[in-house]
This record gives structure tokens, C-alpha cells and sequence, in this order.
């Protein structure tokens, strides 16, 4: 039993460590709530694991408190995150990615037919792939 819970520790203990680096390192936002949730788990882990040693069940509103204040940080940083600065690394959602895809084909196409000389609207297609396609 004694060999379990060291090892229990000694994971915990590397998991917030290496945690805790993440959260130094950076280098947006969400990598920084995410490593500072993973240190809230491991308190909560490690204070479930204090109360399985000790058999101990008056630690239980300890561990919802720790929960409770885990899950609002991570709501209050999220909310925050939503207005994060352009080029701060945040998960951008399908429709910004499709938004900026276009925008960049139509500055491509301004700028080739300005090159060849071409008509403005005018499209040329030449087929290509279908969707989802992977190319080598």
C-alpha cells in the first residue's frame, strides 16, 4: 500500500511541475489556463488522495470548494480569452478560418490578375481536388 501511494505522489508532484513550467513558458493564454488547470487537478488529486489514506471524509467539501473554484477560473480566463488579441495563439473557431481562407484567395486573385493582365471577376478554373483531398 505504502508503495502505491508514493508513486501516486511522485506523479502528481511531476504532473505539477511540469504543469507549472507550461504555464511559465507559454506562450498564449490557453496554454496557460490549461496548465493551471492541470495544477488545480493535481491539488484536488492529491487531497483525495490524503483523504483515501487517512480515511478521512470531512475533507469532501474541500475538494467540491477546490472544484467549484477550478471550473470558475477556467470560465473567467475562457471569457477573457474570447478577446484575446489577434495573433495571441488562440483556437480560432471553423468560421474565422474559412473567413480568413477567403480573404487570402481574394488577395491572390486581385494580385494574379493584376500580374497576367486579366479581366477583374474573371475566373478561370481549372478543376482541382476534391474536398478533404490530401496531397502530396
Amino acid at each position: 500500500m505504502t508503495a502505491v501511494v508514493v508513486v501516486c505522489g511522485v506523479l502528481l508532484t511531476v504532473g505539477a511541475v511540469l504543469a507549472v513550467i507550461r504555464a511559465e513558458k507559454g506562450p498564449s493564454m490557453l496554454d496557460r489556463t490549461i496548465a493551471l488547470d492541470i495544477v488545480v487537478t493535481t491539488m484536488i488529486a492529491a487531497v483525495a488522495l490524503y483523504a483515501a489514506i487517512e480515511r478521512r471524509t470531512d475533507v469532501v467539501p474541500v475538494l467540491v470548494v477546490l472544484s467549484l473554484v477550478g471550473f470558475v477560473g477556467s470560465v473567467t480566463i475562457a471569457r477573457f480569452a474570447a478577446v484575446e488579441p489577434e495573433g495571441e495563439g488562440r483556437v480560432r473557431t471553423r468560421e474565422e478560418i474559412a473567413a480568413e481562407a477567403e480573404r487570402m484567395r481574394a488577395e491572390d486573385e486581385a494580385e494574379g490578375s493584376r500580374r497576367t493582365g486579366r479581366r477583374e471577376g474573371y475566373d478561370e478554373h481549372h478543376g482541382g481536388g476534391a474536398e478533404g483531398e490530401v496531397r502530396s
